[in-house]
């Protein structure tokens, strides 16, 4: 087997023909071009530990644009791939080659069939869309790799892609029936099993499609004997083109010969995909094991159980999820171990589903040397478990400002036969104990398939030669114990070159046949597999890697107080593309976009941090400015991905530095300064509503001032809550003090919610007490990275409280954005000022407080359906567990909309064109629709201004904050006050008319 070895330079020139290809391109396709520097930045990173920059990047938006774009290609003889979401784990989905990414536009199941159990899809159809789908019938797409919220069929297809429950269903390759494949000279056709009969017949009308099948069956009849000998016959045997397939046992199936093969032999343009029954009920056992190798010896035996799942995970997994504050006690589920193996069974019948566990616990009760063991029966708690091996995959990285090399895949997913996965496991640790690394641990144990993230060290010389002598080592023992180099992510650039260690000489033979019947001038995904670029090149990082050391207003505590580590944080797993559910990435499910995620946005900060990246101009980028525009800083990023990426907080950064020395445009002062105007607004709130509100006026305003026309200005109070609450005399004096933050929204606009939460915490016996001085924690400066400023009134903020903060008087927040300002941005921007950390660790929500400090306060009771949103900054921040409590032990029936930004997210939504557009977008995705859906009785509760916002513009409804529904529960006499508090009654609270 060739191995293509050159010099490469880290960000390689484009080809002289990318302008002209680019233009030909556009002319050629209706889908998108994009050949820009930030777009080549975009997509030379997928998930792995590699990176290399694509000659530019096709978004087809349908096979006819594929084509079209391919015969374009053809007459440059550009080299072309085919790209998913982008997750390969071995490099697949970089090379500097023209990508086609079909996740945009090619997403549409074209046919599903319950009765003969088939659906036809475009490759850019999502997994979970097409499971959701079958679900429907009661059946399913077998596997369910665990990025399958985000992970295309395509990619799948070119991946053999696996999952937790391959036990039942077995590997992509088993679940495709027919591909409609389109070759780089322009040949399409569909292929799929194939008779004798029918082999003859289209060898014999020759032509293009006759040659491919007769050098197929040349490839069958010279190579069937290494062929049957030469690939493992193991559950998760990925490594190798599957030649298995062309075997006459196996009806000479065209289509799963090309599963597979990672976009080296053709495009795939529609997949016929089998659907298997997918079983209602489901019972979970599991084992917790004192040590990683004896949990690989029950791996067979369990298997037997009829289980159709058997996972792993490890105590390395658990540890990084509390690092990451990922777990609301799942651990406490687990029976005592280092390690647990998750075994999951099946039936129509909860009854059913239960036996098979009940036994399997038997069993293990029976045995004197049984690992210890739990039997779930309850959904919820099987949820909650199965929470940690979901998040196995995502939480293996660490900062590198932690200490150390963060965890990186390459070593990813070897498989061996399950009966010997325990002796494998074992001499795989001393490995790993040999090259002085530390691996974290996942799996598949059902099927050998074992998940391990490595700290390599991929930036010195040394580093890397030890990289490269493990891979070697570790090879050599998986083929040794009768494994395959891979076992679910495929080869790629990873692993390719380690093939002729794996396979006899004869079969990579047949291989190289393979490709050349396919792709004979090698333009399909050029040296990835065949002819494979060696391991150590073109790594993401590398000798050459230059991070930047950059002068920044954030502190990054948490990276090693470096900006470089922050962002380097994504490593590509790709959570932020998924289109349903979460509050990640919002802008990304508006516009399908790889630089509107949370992923895209990181990679391009990461090549402006590298010095050596492909991204010019640093903080004065365009392509940079571009795609964090549309970000909402919503914060769903720091909240949802597994890593804990924090675009917010990295775009703030951008925009303070990109704008230093330079006026930012209109909408950053009328909205970025709104505490400001709405101070000037309060002393004449008529006019001011007048102004705002009047047709003509209004419109001048909102144009002159970057604010989108359709969207209503927010009236100002006609008194505000601070001159409120100078009048308002206290009920308990003497009580125990409780700082109030009247923030901007609350004081100047909607004060009801502040005289709610007055009541409510003084109907818990508190005294309650606002700041003496006017201030504002800076929430929308962030937003326009007006840092310098925003600095300035935190500063304010510590000198102001500095006496409360040092009695420790705790301080509620009623505006959730508001609130993360102290629990978020104030310990970044001042991490070593003592009262910055104090007043973080002081600064509740009402829920919070009510729950965590108010002794002997019983919650009033209130029977009341009530439809919750989550504010973003709560849900990443502070999050929402006290709020669950206190509405349940209200009495409250609750339903949470579901998981995801309201789309207005501060002053994003208020400015014009695609912000407005996107911000629209977001709401109608769930939260508005459920709210227009709502029974008239139901209380739509949001404790965000912003989300309370845009329910009033998307619906005929209002929302309401926590502290109002207290109140109101407090007013209908449902509950008395705090124990030894004098009674008294509790004043309705205003609504906005008497505002």
């Amino acid at each position: 087997m060739l191995t293509h070895r050159t010099r490469y330079p880290r960000t390689p020139k484009p080809p002289r023909y990318a302008a002209d290809l680019a233009h030909e391109l556009r002319r050629a396709i209706r889908g998108e071009v994009r050949f820009t520097p930030g777009d080549r930045a975009l997509y030379g990173f997928d998930a792995s530990i590699y990176r290399q920059l694509p000659v530019g990047v096709v978004v087809p938006k349908d096979a006819d644009d594929v084509a079209a774009a391919l015969e374009v290609c053809r007459r440059y003889r550009a080299p072309i791939f085919g790209r998913g979401c982008g997750t390969g784990l071995a490099g697949q989905t970089v090379n500097a080659a023209v990508c086609f990414d079909f996740s945009k536009y090619m997403d549409e199941i074209v046919e599903l069939d319950p009765y003969s159990r088939h659906a036809r899809v475009q490759p850019g159809v999502i997994c979970t869309i097409l499971r959701d789908r079958a679900e429907e019938h009661g059946l399913t797409f077998g596997p369910d790799p665990a990025t399958m919220d985000h992970a295309t069929l395509g990619g799948m297809i070119g991946n053999n892609s696996c999952g937790t429950h391959s036990v039942m269903a077995g590997k992509t390759v088993d679940n495709i029936n027919s591909l409609d494949i389109l070759t780089y000279d322009g040949t399409r056709m569909r292929v799929g099993p194939t008779s004798d009969e029918e082999l003859e017949r289209i060898i014999a009308l020759g032509g293009r499609r006759g040659a491919i099948y007769e050098g197929l069956r040349h490839i069958r009849d010279t190579y069937a004997d290494v062929i049957r000998t030469g690939l493992p016959d193991i559950p998760r045997r990925v490594s190798g083109y599957n030649l298995d397939q062309l075997l006459p046992e196996n009806g000479f199936n065209v289509a799963r010969a090309l599963v597979g093969t990672e976009s080296t032999c053709a495009l795939t343009l529609e997949a016929d995909c089998r659907l298997v029954p997918s079983p209602p009920k489901r019972a979970l056992v599991v084992l917790g094991y004192p040590d990683i190798p004896s949990s690989g010896d029950d791996a067979a035996w369990l298997v037997e159980t009829g289980a159709i799942g058997v996972e792993f995970t490890s105590r390395q997994v658990v540890q990084n999820m509390a690092a990451k504050h990922i777990l609301h006690g799942e651990t406490k589920l687990l029976p005592d171990g280092e390690c647990w193996v998750l075994v999951e069974f099946g039936g129509d019948t909860q009854q059913e589903a239960n036996e098979k566990a009940e036994k399997l616990k038997r069993q293990l009760d029976r045995r004197p040397t049984a690992p210890n063991h739990r039997l779930y029966e309850d959904p919820d708690e099987q949820t909650a478990v199965w929470n940690v091996r979901k998040h196995s995959a995502g939480t293996t990285r660490m900062p590198v400002g932690l200490g150390g090399n963060p965890g990186w895949p390459n070593w990813e997913d070897a498989a061996v036969p399950p009966e010997r996965l325990g002796d494998y496991l074992r001499s795989y640790l001393k490995l790993l104990d040999k090259h002085g690394y530390e691996g974290v641990l996942f799996g598949h144990w059902g099927q050998g398939c074992v998940h391990c993230r490595i700290d390599f060290d991929l930036r010195t010389k040394g580093g890397i030669r030890n990289f490269r002598r493990f891979m070697e080592e570790a090879a050599d023992i998986v083929v040794s114990f009768g494994g395959s180099l891979s076992g679910e992510h495929g080869d790629g650039h990873g692993r390719a070159e380690l093939w002729p260690k794996m396979f006899p000489p004869r079969l990579m033979e047949a291989f190289e046949a393979f490709k050349r019947v396919w792709d004979p001038d090698n333009r399909m995904n050029p040296h990835k597999l065949i002819d494979p670029y060696p391991m150590d090149t073109h790594l993401r990082e590398g000798t050459e890697f230059a991070p930047r050391k950059l002068r920044t207003v954030f502190n990054y505590p948490e990276d090693g107080g470096d900006f470089t580590n922050a962002v380097g944080r994504c490593f590509g797993v790709g959570t932020c593309r998924h289109i349903e559910g979460g509050v990640m990435c919002p802008s990304f499910m508006a516009t399908r976009e790889e630089k509107h995620s949370t992923r895209g946005r990181s990679r391009l900060l990461q090549e402006m941090a590298d010095a050596s990246g492909s991204v010019a101009g640093k903080w004065r980028n365009e392509d940079i400015k571009e795609a964090l525009d549309l970000c909402l800083a919503c914060k769903g990023c720091k909240g949802d991905c597994p890593v804990k990426v924090d675009v917010a907080t990295y775009k703030a950064e951008f925009l303070h530095h990109h704008y230093a020395g330079r006026l930012r445009p209109r909408q950053a002062y009328a909205l970025g300064l709104i505490n400001v105007w709405a101070r000037f607004a309060s002393r004449v709130p008529g006019l001011a509503n007048a102004a705002t509100h009047a047709p003509a006026i209004s419109t001048l305003l909102k144009k002159s001032a970057g604010i989108a026309v359709d969207r209503e200005a927010p009236r100002f109070a006609k008194r505000t809550f601070a001159s409120w609450f100078a009048e308002h005399k206290p009920r308990y004096p003497d009580g125990p003090q409780v700082l109030l933050w009247p923030d901007t929204f609350t004081n100047y606009l909607e004060p009801r919610t502040g005289i709610a939460a007055v009541e409510v915490l003084e109907s818990a016996g508190y005294r309650v007490r606002i700041p003496e001085q006017t201030l504002c924690c800076g929430r929308p400066l962030y937003d326009y990275g007006m840092l310098t400023l925003a600095k300035k009134y935190l500063r304010r903020i510590l000198d102001a409280l500095g006496p409360d903060i040092d009695a420790g008087v705790p301080l509620v927040g009623i505006e959730p954005s508001c609130l993360a300002v102290f629990r978020d941005e104030l310990t970044n921007l001042y991490p070593s000022d003592a009262r910055a950390q104090r007043l973080a660790a002081q600064s509740l929500t009402l829920a919070e407080f009510l729950d965590t400090r108010a002794e002997g306060w019983k919650p009033p009771r209130l029977e009341r359906d009530v439809l919750v949103q989550t504010h973003c900054h709560q849900h990443a921040v502070m999050g929402f567990e006290s709020d669950k409590k206190l509405m349940k032990a209200m009495g409250l029936r609750v339903q949470m909309a579901e998981p995801g930004c309201c789309g207005m997210a501060g002053s994003f939504g208020y400015e014009a064109g695609e912000k407005y557009e996107v911000s629209m977008a977001a709401g109608e995705r769930a939260l508005l629709p459920a709210v227009r859906a709502a029974a008239e009785r139901t209380l739509i509760v949001a404790d965000g201004f912003s989300c309370r916002s845009q329910i009033r513009a998307g619906s005929p409804r209002e929302g309401l904050h926590l502290a109002e529904v207290l109140a109101m529960a407090i007013r209908e006499g449902q509950a008395g006050p705090r124990s030894g508090a004098p009674e008294h009654s509790v004043p309705a609270v205003p609504g906005p008319a008497s505002e």
